[in-house]
Parts: C-alpha cells; structure tokens; sequence
C-alpha cells in the first residue's frame, strides 16, 4: 500500500514541482508511534525555504483532499532534503561525485558495510569511494543507502 500511496503523491504533486522549478527527492509515508506521516522531500537550485515548501504543501494539500488516496489520518510535511540529502535517483550520484558521502551495503564489501567519504566515481553499475587512502568499489546493486555527508 506505501508504494501505491507514493506514487499516487507523486503524481498529483509532480507538475507542481515541474512547472515551479522544485525538484521531487523523496516521498516517504510511514507510521511513528500511533501517527502516519507522508514526508515530501523537495529541493530546487539555490535551495528552498519555508514559503517554497508552504506553497507546496498546500498545493498537495488541496489535490489529496480531491483525490483521497489515503484511508487513515495522516500528518502532511513538505521540507528539504538537508544538508546530508539522500541519493536515490542515478542522477543523484552522478551530482554527487566530488563530495564526501555515507554509503551502506546489504552485505560487506571489502569486509565492511559503511563507507564514509569521497565519492570519486559512479558509472551506474559501481560506486568508488575513497575512505583515507584506500577506494572501495562497490557494486552499485549492493548499495543498501547512500546520502551526502557533513564533513567536520
């Protein structure tokens, strides 16, 4: 049912987000405690603030009201990425090559399951990351998650 609720959000916000420049990172729609919550993960070039997200929000707002996809009570967000923002898209590891990534894997490669550090390369079947002095190439198939990292 999360995968359909997902795609239904993402069609009807989808020419919102095209037609006002924002690009769609992620939707999520999960339950914490006794609440469900449906994040929109949104972000444009400059980043965005609380108005852009506000505009959306109420956009989808009005277009869920029309469409009621979802059965149960549900807490609407509509925010940024953030600074350690997910890669899900190819296209979100080919942007992010050059800058200092998170990786984990579902099984260990080169004995290890997290990664921290440059991304040097993606070729949409490997992931090279550079941890101190050693690059670890990891078959992008066992990436379990990746998203950029805050160096300190």
């Amino acid at each position: 049912m999360s995968t359909h609720i997902k795609s239904t959000v993402e069609e009807l916000v989808r020419p919102f987000l095209d037609e006002n420049g924002f690009e769609l990172i992620d939707i999520e729609y999960v339950k914490e405690g006794g609440n469900w919550f449906l994040r929109v993960y949104v972000d444009k070039e400059g980043g965005i603030d609380i108005d852009d997200c506000g505009r959306i929000s109420e956009y989808l707002s009005a277009r869920l009201d029309e469409k009621d996809p979802i059965p149960n009570a549900y807490f609407l967000e509509v925010s940024s990425p953030g600074a350690e923002r997910p890669l899900k898209k190819t296209q979100d590891y080919h942007k992010a090559v050059g800058e200092h990534v998170f990786v984990t894997t579902y099984e260990p490669v080169d004995g290890l399951k997290e990664f921290e550090g440059k991304l040097l390369s993606f070729d949409e079947q490997t992931v090279v990351i550079e941890v101190g002095k050693k690059q670890h190439v990891i078959p992008f198939a066992k990436v379990a998650s990746a998203r950029l990292a805050i160096v300190f």
